[in-house]
C-alpha cells in the first residue's frame, strides 16, 4: 500500500455535517489565518461550520464541552469539532500548563465523547513560528486540523456503517 503525504489527500466529502470551530482570540493576526485555513478545508468538504469565539487556549475545551452537549439537548448534534488557538512560550511555566491542559482535555473530550476533534492549539518557541504555522500560504495548520477532525468524522462514519463480524 502507498502512503500518500497528508497535503496529497482528498478530503472526504462531507456536505451537511456540523462542525463547531472555537478559536481563542488571544493572538488576533494568528487566529485569523488559522481560521481561514480551517473555513477553506470545511468548504472544501462542503461540511458547515459554526464559529464560536473564546478569550484563550485554557477556554477552548471548556467551550466545545458546552456547546456540543447543548446542540445534542436541541437534537442538533455536532459531528466533529476543530479547537484553533495558539501558545508562544514566554518567560514563566504558564506555557507549559497551557498547552499541556489543553491538549490534554481536548483529547479527554475527544475520547470520551467519540467526537473528532482535530487540535489546530499552536504551541510554538517564538511569533514566527507560529505565524508560518498558521499562514495558509504556508503550514496551514487551521486547514490541517479542520482536515484531521474530518477525517475521523469519516472513519467513524464508515465503523457505523460497517456489519458487525465481517472484515
Amino acid at each position: 500500500m502507498v502512503s500518500l503525504p497528508y497535503a496529497a489527500r482528498s478530503l472526504p466529502n462531507m456536505k451537511g455535517a456540523r462542525v463547531l470551530v472555537v478559536e481563542a482570540r488571544y493572538y488576533e493576526d494568528l487566529s485569523d489565518e488559522l481560521l481561514a485555513g480551517a473555513r477553506a478545508a470545511l468548504a472544501t468538504a462542503e461540511a458547515e461550520a459554526t464559529v464560536v469565539t473564546v478569550p484563550g487556549a485554557l477556554e477552548i475545551p471548556a467551550a466545545i464541552a458546552i456547546l456540543v452537549e447543548a446542540a445534542a439537548r436541541a437534537g442538533q448534534p455536532y459531528d466533529a469539532a476543530v479547537a484553533l488557538g495558539c501558545v508562544i512560550r514566554g518567560e514563566t511555566g504558564h506555557y507549559d500548563i497551557v498547552a499541556g491542559e489543553s491538549a490534554r482535555a481536548l483529547m479527554d473530550l475527544s475520547v470520551s465523547l467519540r467526537l473528532p476533534l482535530g487540535n489546530g492549539i499552536l504551541t510554538v518557541e517564538t511569533e514566527a513560528q507560529a505565524q508560518a504555522r498558521a499562514r495558509v500560504a504556508e503550514l496551514n495548520k487551521g486547514g490541517g486540523a479542520a482536515e484531521a477532525a474530518l477525517a475521523v468524522l469519516a472513519l467513524k462514519r464508515d465503523a457505523s456503517a460497517a456489519p458487525v463480524g465481517e472484515d
